[in-house]
C-alpha cells in the first residue's frame, strides 16, 4: 500500500461504516511512560551478582528489613552486600482483588491494560494436562475459577496454559478476565496424561503392579506414543523461556498430579539447555536445567500437588482375589504402594520449587494460590561484587540468611559459573525482535503505537478481525526524496486462538510519500492505517500487531481480545465497537480514535448481524450503553429501539450512538459496554454485550 497526501493519511476501508469515514487527522497518540525494566531481577554479571530474597514471619511478608539484618554467602564464603533493595509488586491504590460473582451477567469489566512502569505480580499458571487425572482436573477448575474470582488483582498479568496444548506463552499474559476465563473452560482432561483416569489405578485393572511407582514410570510412554512427562517438561521450559522476556520478578505455578525426580549429580558438562530429556527413569538432569534457567529468568516456581490430600486406601472400585489371608496381604500391598506413589509423585516439582526459591503446596484440596500470590507481591534485592572464581563454570551454592530471630528467609539454591554474557552470546535479529514484539504483552514502543480491533463480516471477504492501526509519525525515520519525505512501513499480524495456537498471521507493507506540510501534520496527529485478517472458525481470539520502520528498524507493538461469533443458523450477532467523532453524518471521523477530552462527544458505532427473524422481518431489538471506570457505573443510558431506517440489509444492520462526557469525569481509563436484547426472545440472559476502552486526557 502507498500513502501519498494528507488526506490518505487516514486509509479506511470500513464495512462497518455505510460510507467513507472523514479524513480529518486522528489524535496523536500519547506517549507511554517507559517501563523501569532493569532486565532480569537475577544478574550474574562480572561486576554484579545479585539475588532475591522472601522473608516471611508467621506466614507473612516482612518489607520493613535493612542491609544490615542480612547475610548472603557463596559457597560458604560471606560477601559484602553492594547493593540492596526491597521492591514491591502491588500497587497501593489496586491491592484489593476484584469480586466477580456477577461474572454471568453483562456487566463483567475488562480490567484496563496493564503497562510495563506499573507494580504487578506476573503469573503464569501452567496445568499440566498431560500429569493430571481426570479426578483432579475438577479440583483443578474448580481453584482456577475461584483464583480470577477472589484473588486475582486488577495489575496482575497472568497467564493459564495447558502442557497438552499448542503453546505460544507470551501473548497468553493478561489481565483480561474475559480471556482467562475462556482458557479455564479449554482445561479438561486429556486422554494422554501419564496418570490416566483415576488418581490412583483401582486394583483388578490392568497389570497387578499397576500402583507401583516403577510401573508408573514405565507408563510415562503416554497413550499417545510420546514421552508425557518429556513432553510437560519441555512445555515448563518452554514458558520458562517466553517469561524470560517479561521485566521484572515473575512466578510460574506448576499444577500436576505426577513430575517424578531420580537422584543423581549434574556437573556443567551436562547443563546444555539444547539437550532433549534423556531415559524415562532419569528426569533430574532436565529438571535442575530448568531451576537453573528459571534462576536466570528470575522466575520463581510453585509447585502444586494436586493430588491433594490422596486416599491412598482401599474403594470400592478396587476388587481382589484369593482366601482371607491373601486379600489381606493384597490390600496393604496397594495402600502401601499407592503411598509411595503419592510421594515420588511429587518429588520433581518439589525440587525445581525449592532451587528457585519457591514452595510446593501439597497435602491440600485448596491449592492455597492466595499464599503463593502473597508470596510474590514483594522482595529484596541482595547484590554483591562476584570475584574471578565465580565465573569457573561450576555450580555455585547460594545462602543468605536474616540475623532477627522468628523469621524464614527463601531464596536461589545457586547458578552456574557462566556470566550473563557469555550464557547470552548471540545476539537477536530483526526477525526475533519483530516476533517478541508480537508475542509480548507490553506493547514494544520504539514507535508509539496503538490499534483498535475488532470482528466485522464483509459480503465477498467473509468474517474477518479489521484493526485501525495509529503510528506516531515523530518516531519514524523519513528521508527527503524529490522534496517530499519518504518512509516504508513493515506491519505484522498475528491471530492466536486456544492455548497460543496461531491460526493467522500476515505481513503487510506500506510505503509513505508526504510533502512538507503533510509531513508535519503526521507529526502532529499521527498516520492512521487498517489492517484486516481473516479467520474461519468462531472464538475467543488474541490479536497482535506490530509495525516495523524500515529505515531505522524501530518496532512498535499493541494487542487486543477480540470475540468472533458463529453468524450461522440465522444466530444474532454484533460485532466490535468503533469509537470515533462527530461527522456530521452517518459515518465516523477518526473511527478507532481512542481518546478524548472531558466535556466532549464519544461516538460510536457497531453491526448488528442477522438482525431480521425467520419470517424477514426486523427483531425487536433494544440498545443500552453504560459508562465504566474501576469497575463502577458511571453512565447508564436509556433502553432506546433498534430501526432500520434508510437501511435495506438485515444481515447487517449498522447502529450506533453518542455518550457526553461531563466535565466532572476524572481523566483516565474508561470502558464503553452496548447491550444489544431482543425483547422478543423468551431469556434475556442472552443480551450481546461488546466493550470499547477509552482514555479521558488531562
Amino acid at each position: 500500500m502507498k500513502i501519498r497526501a494528507s488526506l490518505a493519511l487516514l486509509v479506511v476501508f470500513c464495512v462497518l461504516l455505510p460510507a467513507l469515514a472523514q479524513t480529518k487527522p486522528a489524535p496523536s497518540p500519547q506517549p507511554q511512560k517507559p517501563g523501569d525494566d532493569d532486565g532480569d531481577v537475577v544478574k550474574i554479571t562480572t561486576n554484579l551478582v545479585q539475588v532475591d530474597a522472601v522473608v516471611t514471619k508467621d506466614g507473612k511478608l516482612v518489607k520493613d528489613l535493612t542491609a544490615d539484618d542480612f547475610e548472603i554467602y557463596e559457597d560458604g564464603r560471606k560477601q559484602a552486600i553492594s547493593s540492596f533493595a526491597y521492591i514491591s509488586n502491588v500497587s497501593g491504590a489496586s491491592s484489593q482483588p476484584v469480586n466477580i460473582a456477577r461474572d454471568k451477567g453483562p456487566d463483567v469489566v475488562p480490567f484496563a491494560p496493564v503497562k510495563a512502569d506499573v507494580p504487578r505480580r506476573t503469573i503464569a499458571l501452567l496445568v499440566d494436562d498431560l500429569g493430571l487425572s481426570a479426578e483432579s482436573m475438577g479440583l483443578v477448575r474448580r481453584e482456577l475459577k475461584k483464583f480470577l474470582a477472589e484473588q486475582m488483582q486488577p495489575n496482575d498479568l497472568v497467564a493459564i496454559i495447558r502442557t497438552g496444548g499448542e503453546v505460544g506463552a507470551l501473548q497468553q499474559f493478561t489481565n483480561d478476565r474475559r480471556v482467562l476465563n475462556r482458557a479455564i473452560e479449554q482445561v479438561r482432561w486429556n486422554p494422554c496424561s501419564r496418570v490416566g483416569q483415576f488418581l490412583f489405578t483401582p486394583s483388578g485393572i490392568g497389570p497387578a503392579f499397576n500402583n507401583s511407582p516403577s510401573a508408573e514410570f514405565d507408563a510415562l510412554q503416554a497413550p499417545c506414543g510420546k514421552s508425557s512427562l518429556g513432553s510437560s517438561l519441555k512445555i515448563v521450559r518452554f514458558v520458562i523461556d517466553a517469561m524470560g522476556e517479561l521485566p521484572g520478578r515473575k512466578s510460574l505455578v506448576l499444577l500436576s498430579d505426577s513430575i517424578p525426580v531420580e537422584s543423581q549429580e549434574l556437573t556443567l558438562d551436562q547443563f546444555n539447555p539444547a539437550t532433549n530429556v534423556g531415559s524415562s527413569l532419569n528426569y533430574t538432569q532436565y529438571l535442575q536445567k530448568i531451576a537453573e534457567k528459571a534462576i536466570r529468568s528470575s522466575v520463581v516456581i510453585y509447585s502444586v500437588d494436586t493430588q491433594g490430600l490422596p486416599d491412598t486406601g482401599i474403594s470400592a472400585r478396587d476388587s481382589f482375589d484369593g482366601d482371607f489371608r491373601q486379600i489381606t496381604g493384597q490390600m496393604n500391598a496397594l495402600m502401601s504402594s499407592r503411598s509411595k506413589l503419592a510421594f515420588i509423585r511429587r518429588q520433581g516439582g518439589d525440587m525445581i520449587a525449592r532451587q528457585t526459591g519457591g514452595f510446593q503446596i501439597r497435602n491440600s484440596n485448596s491449592f492455597q494460590l492466595d499464599r503463593i500470590l502473597e508470596d510474590q507481591s514483594g522482595y529484596y534485592l541482595i547484590g554483591y561484587r562476584p570475584t574471578d572464581e565465580t565465573f569457573n563454570r561450576k555450580f555455585h551454592h547460594i545462602k543468605a540468611k536474616v540475623k532477627r530471630s522468628g523469621m524464614t528467609l527463601r531464596t536461589r539454591f545457586g547458578f552456574f559459573g557462566l556470566s550473563e554474557e557469555e550464557a547470552n552470546k548471540s545476539r537477536r535479529s530483526v526477525r526475533d525482535l519483530t516476533n517478541l514484539a508480537l508475542m509480548s504483552p507490553f506493547g514494544k514502543q520504539d514507535i508509539n503505537l496503538d490499534i483498535t480491533s475488532f470482528f466485522a463480516n464483509d459480503k465477498t471477504a467473509g468474517s474477518m478481525i479489521r484493526s485501525f492501526v495509529y503510528l506516531d509519525a515523530a518516531d519514524m525515520t523519513f528521508t527527503s526524496v524529490n522534496g517530499k519525505r519518504e518512509g516504508s512501513i513493515e506491519l505484522h499480524g498475528v491471530i492466536f486462538g486456544d492455548n497460543g495456537a496461531v491460526v493467522q498471521q500476515l505481513t503487510r507493507s506500506a510505503s509513505v510519500s508526504l510533502t512538507d506540510e503533510d509531513y508535519e501534520q503526521a507529526k502532529r496527529f499521527g498516520m492512521n492505517i487498517t489492517f484486516d485478517m481473516s479467520v474461519k472458525n468462531a472464538g475467543a481470539y488474541q490479536v497482535r500487531i506490530a509495525a516495523r520502520d524500515k529505515n531505522s528498524s524501530h518496532i512498535g507493538s499493541a494487542g487486543q481480545f477480540v470475540a468472533v461469533p458463529n453468524l450461522g443458523n440465522n444466530r444474532l450477532a454484533v460485532s466490535g465497537l468503533v469509537l470515533g467523532t462527530d461527522s456530521k453524518g452517518f459515518a465516523l471521523a477518526n473511527p478507532g480514535t481512542r481518546r478524548f477530552t472531558k466535556n466532549s462527544d464519544v461516538h460510536f458505532g457497531y453491526i448488528v448481524y442477522n438482525a431480521a427473524n425467520a419470517s424477514g422481518t426486523l427483531r425487536n431489538l433494544v440498545v443500552q450503553t453504560k459508562l465504566f471506570r474501576d469497575g463502577k457505573v458511571v453512565f447508564t443510558g436509556p433502553e432506546t429501539p433498534i430501526n432500520a431506517v434508510n437501511q435495506t440489509d438485515l444481515v447487517r444492520l449498522y447502529g450506533g450512538g453518542v455518550v457526553h462526557l461531563p466535565a466532572e469525569l476524572e481523566p483516565g481509563n474508561y470502558y464503553l459496554q452496548v447491550v444489544v436484547v431482543e425483547t422478543a426472545a423468551k431469556d434475556k440472559k442472552t443480551a450481546l454485550v461488546q466493550w470499547a476502552n477509552f482514555e479521558i486526557e488531562k
